[in-house]
């Protein structure tokens, strides 16, 4: 039996699609990633506008600095352990930029203003100054990932295929797994530590899942005020993340057939690209995508 067609929800192009194994033979319902369970969890309607129709996101600065942040830090543990130094890491910069640009060349035009030269360069500096938190977090010295930009993947008994790319995994000689992620904006408070452990538990979940080994700590690390969040998960609350994504997916599922995308206002929609369509603030919808 050939895999069941993923539904329109899901079927969008992504970099995982590059990598997803084959499911030929096993009945998979849908694909869901930690990001866009947590568009739904944040706003339906930014989950239909960004993953149902597909509408495009306008980049900004602070965004394209996470990506070339996260790119200079894989690349980082390809040099001799000695040399991961703040000083090679800002000479990495460059470099990563022209592989960003060789995806996405029309990110170029961000600084495409008649300063837009002296912009960049400007622009660059924050990209240098963030990297030089890294170093005051950890020792890449004394690092050795076992994975980097790692691509997972997991089907649950529902057919739904769980898939996501972990920024760094680590293995210690005992086989006690970390999962690592970078973020170049500021930690969570307290109240809001559990939103963003959500990625990480979901991550936990599919390692869990593929190995057979419950990893022994998920750490964020946040480069814009300098700090680390560590949890140690177990098994009860995987278990719950489980439960939880499902339900998410049924909650899916449900607005598609429905056609209702609720708006959620909320402190994040200064950063949303869609809020000249949102009605939330006197935007209007374009006709939803007819579900699959």
């Amino acid at each position: 039996m050939s895999a069941a067609p993923v539904p329109a929800a899901t079927s969008r192009s992504s970099p995982a699609d590059l990598v997803s194994t084959p499911v030929d033979g096993v009945e998979v319902v849908a694909s869901l990633s930690p990001s866009r369970a947590s568009d739904f969890m944040t706003c339906p309607l930014r989950y239909r506008f960004r993953t149902v129709d597909g509408l495009p996101q306008e980049p900004t600065r602070e965004a394209v600095r996470g990506t070339l942040v996260h790119k200079v830090l894989e690349r980082l543990f390809d040099l001799p352990a000695l040399d991961r130094t703040p000083v090679q890491a800002a000479k990495l910069l460059e470099p990563a930029w022209r592989e960003v640009l060789a995806v996405e060349p029309g990110l170029s035009g961000l600084f495409d203003s008649a300063v837009g030269a002296h912009d960049f360069h400007a622009w660059l500096a924050t990209c240098a100054s963030v990297l030089e938190g890294y170093f005051e977090l950890e020792d890449p010295q004394r690092l050795e990932p076992a994975e980097r930009e790692y691509y997972v993947e997991t089907r649950l008994d529902s057919g739904l295929l769980l898939r996501g790319f972990v920024d760094r995994l680590d293995v210690a000689p005992d086989g006690a797994i970390r999962v690592v992620d970078y973020k170049t904006g500021r930690s969570p408070s307290p109240m809001h530590e559990a939103a963003a452990l959500f990625q990480m538990r979901f991550y936990a979940l599919v390692i869990w899942r593929t190995r057979g080994v419950l990893p022994a700590m998920l750490q964020l690390v946040y480069l814009g005020d300098r700090e680390v969040l560590r949890h140690c998960p177990d098994e009860a609350e995987l278990l719950a993340t489980e439960r939880k994504v499902e339900a998410l997916w049924r909650a899916i599922r449900l607005a598609e057939e429905s056609g209702e995308w609720q708006p959620s206002p909320g402190r994040l929609c200064s950063w949303c690209s869609y809020q000249d369509l949102c009605p939330a603030f006197g935007g209007t919808p374009p006709a939803p995508t007819a579900p699959a």
